[in-house]
């Protein structure tokens, strides 16, 4: 039996929406629902799809493997990537309410790659609340659709929606962030075979390194060692689906010392090592 909450005059009950593993040439959604007075994640967790969770009343904290550490509150929306270690909640004296929803599949892949869904940015501001909430909610598949043909038009629902939320978060953050910060993640995240020091992205660009890194912290969220150190470890998981390659040779191809140096470099971004990351890959 659900419990009932009234959010802005929009009623929520904890119930599941929608549950269905059907595949379609776009992808799918798997899992969707409410949950009202959420225990959150309070374990580091790693999945195999993508998530969004939608803070819908309440607050709490949200942290990953890639470094991030940050409060949250009701009108923030979370992005779970595939590979990314986690956890969110309400700390404590405080209460969690929210929408979710698991995915996976190709359109979304190809929006990670696009720079569309970036882990860079797991938690969106998605104000307000009233009117992206049936949104969300009207966007979720129907459990009902049974022919290929039903599925795609609910998926491309789905995809329209996360694009339209990606959308806000872009346009929000281009008018915020300075110019040379977005060419300092690009600097940062080419060659990862390459020896390259924060420092020298700084006197690249002309700005004093100790304004250089704690501006960066400011729009990115990590230092931007941290983020150099991510951006390898996402060329490393690209080469990893390369069948032939052993570790040895990634971490060779990266740069690493040693393929116990890149490991253990690997783990402490991932939440998990190179095998078992390869391990975890489809077939």
């Amino acid at each position: 039996m659900g419990k009932n909450l009234s959010v802005l005059g929009y009623d929520i009950t904890t119930k599941l929406l929608f549950r269905n593993d059907a595949q379609t040439p776009l992808g799918r959604v798997t899992l969707a629902g409410f949950i009202r007075d959420s225990g959150g994640v309070g374990e580091p967790r790693l999945l195999n799809s993508y998530a969004l969770v939608y803070l819908i009343d309440g607050a709490g904290r949200y942290c990953d493997a890639l470094g991030r550490n940050q409060r949250v509150q009701a009108g923030d929306l979370l992005v779970l990537f595939p590979e990314v270690a986690h956890t969110y909640g309400a700390e404590a004296g405080e209460h969690w309410s929210e929408l979710y929803c698991v995915f996976d599949g190709p359109a979304f892949d190809m929006l990670r790659e696009r720079g569309v869904l970036s882990s860079e940015r797991p938690v969106l501001q998605l104000q307000p609340i009233e009117r992206w909430l049936p949104r969300l909610e009207q966007a979720m598949p129907h459990a009902e659709s049974a022919t290929l043909i039903e599925r795609l038009t609910d998926i491309g629902s789905f995809l329209q929606i996360v694009i339209a939320i990606c959308a806000v978060a872009a346009e929000t953050a281009d008018h915020a962030v300075p110019n040379w910060v977005a060419e300092a993640c690009r600097l940062l995240g080419a060659h990862p075979e390459r020896d390259l020091r924060p420092e020298q992205v700084a006197i690249t660009l002309g700005v004093p390194y100790e304004t250089f890194r704690k501006r960066f912290v400011q729009h990115v969220g990590v230092s931007p060692a941290r983020y150099r150190s991510i951006r390898r470890i996402d060329a490393a998981c690209a080469l990893l689906h390369t069948p032939h390659l052993t570790i040895a040779s990634v971490a060779a191809h990266l740069g690493y010392a040693d393929e116990f140096h890149f490991s253990r470099r690997f783990k402490q971004i991932t939440g998990v090592t190179p095998r078992e990351f390869r391990r975890r890959l489809p077939g």
